[in-house]
C-alpha cells in the first residue's frame, strides 16, 4: 500500500470520525432535553449528588470532582472538576440555577470547570439561565481567580452582551473569601462551615465543608491527608463524602509522592470509625493501582476501609444521589438511558 493510499485512508477515517461526532450531537441534546431532572427535595431533607467522582486523570467514566448539595430550597456546588457542566445538564440541573459555588482549593482538577459553569450559565437556553451574579465562596485566592476569569474571557462577555443581549449582571461574579474555620454561609436555615484540611505543606489554603440543615448534615472532605480537624468537624454528620487514594500496598516511589497528599482507604476507615456517619461515601477516587479496571479500585477501597470501619459504606459513581432525611439515608442511581433516578 502506497503512502498516498495510507494517507487517504487516514483522512477518510478522520472525516468519518468527525461526521460520527456531529451525528451524535442530536442524541445527546435529546437526552438532555428529555431528562426529568433531579427529583424534588423534601423540606427537611438534604440531597447530595456526586456530579463527578474522578481525579485529575481524564476519564470518561469518572468525570472531575464535583458535588451538588440541595437543601432549604437552595442548590450548592462544591468544586468544579472537568466536565461538571455536562453532568449537571445530564440530570437536568441548569447551571444558572445553582445558588452558590464553593471551592476547596485551587488545584486545576477542582476549578477547571468553573469558567464553563460561569459562561455557559449566563446563556439563555434552559441549561443556563443565570439571572443574577454568580456567587463563588472559597479560601483566600478566590477573588483573584474570579477576577482573572473575567479578564481572560472579556471578549465573550462583550460579544454575547451585544449579540445575544445577555444581561451584564449575569456575567458578574461575587467572590467571598475566608481565612479561618467557621460558618461562611447562612441562608434559608442552611449553614455551611468551612474548615482547614491538610493537603500537604505546599498546598495551602485547602479546606473542606460541612453543610447543616433541619438537624441533618453532610461533610465534604476536599483533598486531604488523614486530618484531626476533619474528624472534629465530621462528628455527628449523617453522611461524610471523603476523598481517597488507592495504590498497591507495596508503593512505588511515584505513587508515594501522590499518596503523601491523600487519604488511604485504611486511614479513611479510621476517620469513619471516629465520626460514625450513617453513610460513608468515597468520592474523588485517585486510582494508582496497576489494574486500572474500575471494579478493582472499588473492591480494594472497600476491602481496606473495612479493616477499621464496618459501618455502611459505598464508593460513589458519577451522578449517584443520596437523600438524607430524619429516618433514612437513601441511595439512588441515575439511569442514563431513561434520564431518571431510581431507588
Amino acid at each position: 500500500m502506497s503512502s498516498e493510499q495510507k494517507s487517504g485512508i487516514t483522512r477518510r477515517g478522520l472525516v468519518g470520525a468527525s461526521l460520527i461526532g456531529w451525528a451524535a450531537l442530536p442524541a445527546v441534546s435529546a437526552m438532555a432535553a428529555t431528562s426529568t431532572g433531579l427529583p424534588p427535595v423534601g423540606k427537611d431533607e438534604i440531597a447530595v449528588t456526586l456530579i463527578g467522582t474522578g481525579s485529575v486523570v481524564p476519564n470518561t467514566i469518572r468525570y472531575g470532582n464535583s458535588t451538588l448539595i440541595q437543601a432549604g430550597g437552595l442548590s450548592f456546588l462544591i468544586d468544579a472538576g472537568r466536565g461538571c457542566a455536562v453532568r449537571l445538564t445530564q440530570v437536568g440541573m441548569p447551571m444558572g440555577k445553582i445558588d452558590a459555588f464553593f471551592l476547596t482549593h485551587f488545584h486545576s482538577d477542582h476549578v477547571i470547570g468553573l469558567p464553563d459553569l460561569w459562561m455557559t450559565g449566563y446563556l439563555h437556553p434552559t441549561f443556563g439561565q443565570r439571572a443574577g451574579m454568580m456567587e463563588v465562596n472559597g479560601p483566600i485566592g478566590t477573588t483573584k481567580l474570579c477576577n482573572s476569569m473575567r479578564d481572560a474571557f472579556s471578549d465573550d462577555i462583550r460579544i454575547r452582551e451585544a449579540d445575544e443581549h445577555i444581561d451584564d449582571t449575569a456575567t458578574r461574579i461575587k467572590a467571598n473569601e475566608f481565612a479561618t474555620d467557621g460558618v461562611i454561609f447562612n441562608r434559608n436555615g442552611v449553614t455551611v462551615t468551612a474548615f482547614e484540611v491538610n493537603h500537604g505543606p505546599l498546598i495551602k489554603p485547602a479546606c473542606g465543608y460541612r453543610v447543616d440543615y433541619a438537624g441533618r448534615s453532610v461533610l465534604v472532605s476536599g483533598d486531604t491527608k488523614f486530618d484531626e480537624n476533619l474528624i472534629k468537624h465530621g462528628v455527628g454528620c449523617d453522611v461524610i463524602v471523603h476523598e481517597v487514594g488507592v495504590a498497591s500496598e507495596k508503593l512505588q516511589e511515584g505513587d508515594q509522592l501522590i499518596m503523601n497528599h491523600h487519604t488511604s482507604p485504611e486511614e479513611a476507615g479510621i476517620v469513619f470509625a471516629r465520626t460514625k456517619p450513617r453513610l460513608a461515601v468515597f468520592s474523588h477516587i485517585v486510582d494508582l493501582l496497576d489494574d486500572q479496571r474500575p471494579a478493582t479500585a472499588v473492591s480494594e477501597i472497600l476491602r481496606r476501609a473495612k479493616k477499621n470501619w464496618q459501618g455502611r459504606t459505598m464508593v460513589g459513581d458519577d451522578l449517584t444521589r443520596i437523600v438524607i432525611s430524619h429516618s433514612t439515608v437513601k441511595v439512588q442511581k441515575f439511569n442514563e438511558a431513561k434520564g431518571t433516578y431510581g431507588v
